[in-house]
């Protein structure tokens, strides 16, 4: 059985001190959310990595991640943080290719690719985000969008490195848009990256990889899109950034796991 992995992005949100709290309150469940098959992640901001990774230090089943890294190890790039850095503090994931870094910093696939490449040789498990916009969906192009998406990155990787990464499906249109995609649409969507990868690689590898769903989970659909066959649990934004919505999402994964 794959890895389950509920990650929380909690994007330009929560001072150092708030971020104690929720991670504390979180931390409150923590005999309730864990299973052997089962991956939590916290993506706090860059100055609440250290804090985060000494909170959650005595839980293996917890995991630090950045949310964004430089394509370098170090130099002169003033506010520009390194793979290395991140490490440093015990952070040992990175979101890559966020949409919101796509459309806002206008990272392309080139520079995603240097990244998820450098990311990997500092130890760092790449989270990598794929998704189309609600023109490229309407426009029927959001399989070639997709396709586009990971032939130009993680399909530069060979088969040692492949299966280090995480993948999520972010359908932009999702987010925090009000409109959500049915499970039906995610699962059509993650079977089609699941067998890209297969196509590029090899079946048994396609069949390690975690795909995550990052479009706008919530409690009350979370059971409903984690039931699905290839979706291997969420990338959550804004519910992360709520104690109890969060450990109802992951709750959910867990009642899922302990049927099986």
């Amino acid at each position: 059985m794959r890895t389950k992995i509920i990650a929380g992005n909690w994007k330009m949100n929560k001072t150092v001190q708030e971020g104690i709290v929720l991670i504390e309150e979180i931390l409150k469940s923590a005999g309730k959310l864990q299973h052997e098959n089962l991956q939590i992640i916290l993506a706090p901001p860059f100055p609440l990595l250290g804090m985060a990774s000494a909170l959650t230090s005595d839980y293996r089943f917890i995991s630090i991640s950045a949310q964004n890294c430089y394509y370098k190890n170090n130099g002169a790039f003033t506010g520009e943080v390194s793979p290395a850095m991140i490490k440093s503090t015990g952070a040992n994931h990175v979101i890559i290719g966020h949409s919101e870094r796509r459309m806002y910093f206008h990272e392309d696939n080139s520079l995603l690719s240097e990244k998820i490449k450098v990311a990997l040789q500092n130890g760092l498990t790449p989270v990598y985000c794929c998704g189309e916009t609600l023109s490229e969906r309407n426009e029927a192009s959001h399989y070639d969008i997709i396709k586009n998406q990971l032939e130009e990155t993680i399909f530069s990787l060979d088969e040692e490195e492949i299966i280090k990464i995480v993948i999520a499906y972010e359908p932009v249109w999702a987010i925090g848009t009000g409109v959500n995609a049915t499970p039906e649409q995610a699962q059509e969507m993650h079977r089609f990256i699941r067998t890209q990868v297969a196509l590029k690689f090899k079946d048994d590898i396609a069949e390690k990889i975690p795909i995550l769903y990052g479009g706008s989970v919530k409690p009350e659909n979370a059971y409903s899109l984690f039931s699905c066959t290839d979706i291997d649990g969420g990338l959550i934004g804004g519910a992360s950034l709520n104690s109890n919505d969060f450990v109802a999402i992951i709750n959910s994964m867990v009642e899922i796991l302990r049927k099986k």
